[in-house]
């Protein structure tokens, strides 16, 4: 491709405006309201987010899907053993970011993971469609593999082993993590790329401090 093509790649953003005076006192209930709006557009997964997380002193990162925002975390779930899961094990600080493009906005959360309990992970577990519970036991996430042909013969034993059952049993392997934040910047688009940053700190007392940051 043309690097002039990419270069020259723009668009102005002038569709909203983040203020001081509108936003919550409570960067909760403001996260909530942004996501209200970002799926009630035309935007097609507004719970995917960025996670990062750190391995060797390198960040890694990839595309997670936000599934509960509760006891003042965001949750996700994935495979414990996988890359990120020992990542985050290894080192529980990390980042997510959300980027609504339609909305013009981001949402950056900066915080520690923590594992959620045990039942809400089978609540959850048992709340998706078979196909994806299966598909928990089926994949050994991260793991080298030899072709796609494995996966399809994994996928016969497991759907055959599970047959007849009511539910079938969550691995160990597999639950949820919460990001616990103790920073959440909202970001609004704005012309000339003096975009609005607002940004809720958390004080040692537990408060958020609400603070403007320079685009």
């Amino acid at each position: 491709m043309n690097r002039d093509v990419i270069k020259d790649l723009r668009i102005n953003y002038s569709i909203n405006e983040l203020l001081e005076k509108n936003v919550s006192e409570n960067p909760f209930d403001q996260f909530n309201f942004w996501f209200q709006e970002a799926m009630e557009s035309q935007i097609r997964e507004p719970n995917a987010m960025v996670l990062s997380t750190i391995f060797e002193n390198k960040p890694q990162s990839r595309i997670v899907l936000l599934k509960g925002l509760e006891n003042g975390g965001f949750v996700f779930y994935t495979n414990y053993k996988s890359n990120k899961g020992k990542e985050i094990t290894d080192n529980p600080n990390a980042c997510i970011n959300f980027f609504w493009d339609l909305l013009e906005r981001q949402v950056r959360i900066n915080g520690r993971i923590e594992k959620i309990a045990e039942d809400e992970s089978n609540d959850y577990f048992w709340s998706r469609p078979l196909g994806s519970q299966i598909g928990a036991w089926v994949s050994d996430q991260s793991e080298l593999i030899e072709s796609r042909e494995i996966l399809d013969e994994k996928l016969i034993y497991y759907t055959d082993k599970f047959k007849g059952l009511e539910k079938v049993p969550r691995p160990s392997h597999w639950g949820g993590f919460k990001l616990v934040p103790d920073s959440i910047e909202f970001w609004q688009g704005r012309s000339s790329r003096l975009h609005d940053r607002i940004r809720y700190r958390l004080e040692s007392d537990k408060s958020w401090v609400i603070e403007r940051l320079s685009p």
